[in-house]
């Protein structure tokens, strides 16, 4: 046997060995503290949370190495691809619904801040209280000025949402982009970079955004909401520019997503629950309240949900290459950005009951304007002769086939792309369209031009299918 292969096979034995008894002691660890201790105590309960996170911690470090191991052991064998592939629909979902009960929970508290009755029947200590429906019950929810006068003992903290949410898509920013780095990250085009190169300018901006934003939280500037809001935008256009120079447009916006993420998870991690940590401790050992706390807590907590419909953006624009392809990419990642925050501020304010007829209208039309912006050029280009279906297939069969067929040759991709193949004049003519879009109108196929595919090439391609796209 391999001794590389025996070491693995070794290697899958600790892992799944350390999952399996993690779980087992994260079953029995509540039933074994009550047992030892008659009366549970705030003591109790933070040792037993404390150890199931590092259990938990642990479990999903394990699971990582098994699919870390996995990797390893199909690398370079026909497994590859398929393996990639299932790695990135699972990450995939666990991002999602990971970011959905996140997202869900921000605009949930933000719409329960903004909707709150604090004038009719409000006890003195109350901030605010609000009647809701949902379900087929009534729920009666309060919220206090600081803290109750006694701290309940199960208490609920929205912070795993935020913290999976973020480990799950930096995991699939790596299955997706870092591993194929110099297909889908660097572009030759925009700057020539080796892979370890645009994955440390990746990773270390987000920690250079973070640093900014946080400095712009903490000065004065704060108070001042408008010009708050003018210089934030501007250092997140900065950051869209700047991606723009350095990685391919469609890794551009995803970096620009996951910058803005970073931020997000960063407000919680460092911001919101260290601040209501104190809070609770505080109440719990009867000592005075800084009421600075829950405002600068509850201001991140705002910031991260005017952040998430460009977030939401990001994610599903890597399928319309009709915003990425346009010339100057950063200007509608600017333009979409703009425009999503201004649609979440009216509903917040509209939350409030505090209307503002022009705040939608003009959102609106700045997303319109983005559409407007990108269009294509409607002069065709000359068609001096027919093209005939032979011409268009010699240029796939140099330029694209090497991704898209039935056997790929690029070095990358051992499987076609979304299952789309050029083998035959058949497969051209049924994704006219999608190569129109890709290849003709927003030059994003082939990938970062990796094929070189020339100018008067897509005009060929451009001319047969305006002219019918004739397979005969």
């Amino acid at each position: 046997m391999n001794i590389n292969v025996f070491i693995l096979l070794v290697l899958y034995v600790v892992y799944f060995g350390v999952l399996i008894t993690l779980g087992y002691l994260s079953y029995k660890m509540p039933n074994f503290l009550k047992s030892k201790s008659k009366e549970p105590s705030s003591e109790t309960e933070e040792i037993k949370t404390t150890s199931l996170n590092y259990m938990y911690t642990g479990m999903l470090m394990a699971i990582i190495g098994i699919l870390v191991n996995t990797y390893l052991l199909v690398q370079g064998s026909v497994l590859e691809s398929h393996f990639m592939e299932w790695l990135n629909i699972v990450i995939r979902l666990l991002h999602i619904t990971f970011g959905i009960a996140w997202i869900g929970a921000s605009f949930y508290f933000v719409f329960l801040e903004n909707a709150l009755n604090r004038t009719e029947d409000v006890r003195d200590e109350l901030a605010g209280n609000l009647w809701a429906v949902h379900g087929g019950g009534f729920y009666y929810l309060e919220k206090y000025k600081v803290a109750p006068k006694t701290i309940p003992k199960h208490l609920h903290w929205f912070k795993y949402e935020a913290y999976f949410t973020w480990l799950s898509g930096f995991c699939l920013l790596f299955v997706v982009y870092y591993f194929n780095a110099s297909a889908l990250v660097i572009d030759k085009n925009v700057l020539d970079i080796s892979a370890a190169q645009a994955i440390s300018i990746g990773v270390g901006s987000f920690v250079v955004a973070w640093i900014l934003y946080d400095i712009l939280c903490k000065s004065r500037l704060i108070k001042n909401q408008l010009a708050f809001s003018i210089i934030g935008f501007a250092i997140l256009i900065f950051f869209a520019w700047f991606y723009c120079q350095v990685f391919s447009a469609r890794a551009a916006y995803i970096h620009f997503g996951a910058m803005i993420g970073s931020l997000m998870v960063a407000n919680v991690f460092f911001v919101i629950i260290p601040a209501q940590k104190a809070m609770v401790h505080s109440a719990k050992m009867g000592l005075p309240l800084d009421p600075t706390l829950g405002k600068k807590a509850l201001m991140r907590s705002l910031h991260n949900n005017y952040f998430t419909l460009p977030v939401l953006f990001v994610m599903v624009s890597n399928h319309f290459p009709s915003t990425f392809g346009y010339e100057y990419p950063w200007i509608i990642l600017a333009v979409i950005s703009l425009g999503a925050a201004g649609v979440k501020h009216y509903l917040n304010l509209k939350e409030k009951k505090q209307l503002n007829v022009w705040i939608l209208p003009t959102s609106i039309v700045i997303l319109l304007a983005a559409s407007f912006i990108s269009a294509p050029s409607t002069n065709p280009y000359e068609c001096k002769k027919e093209v005939s279906i032979a011409e268009v297939q010699a240029i796939v069969q140099k330029r694209c086939v090497q991704c898209h067929s039935a056997s790929p040759t690029d070095d990358v991709y051992k499987m076609a792309p979304n299952g789309v193949m050029y083998d035959t004049p058949e497969d051209i003519v049924k994704k006219k369209d999608l190569i129109m879009q890709r290849v003709v109108i927003t030059k994003t196929m082939p990938q970062n031009n990796k094929t070189n595919i020339t100018e008067e090439e897509r005009s060929m391609i451009r001319c047969w299918i305006e002219q019918g796209a004739s397979i005969k």
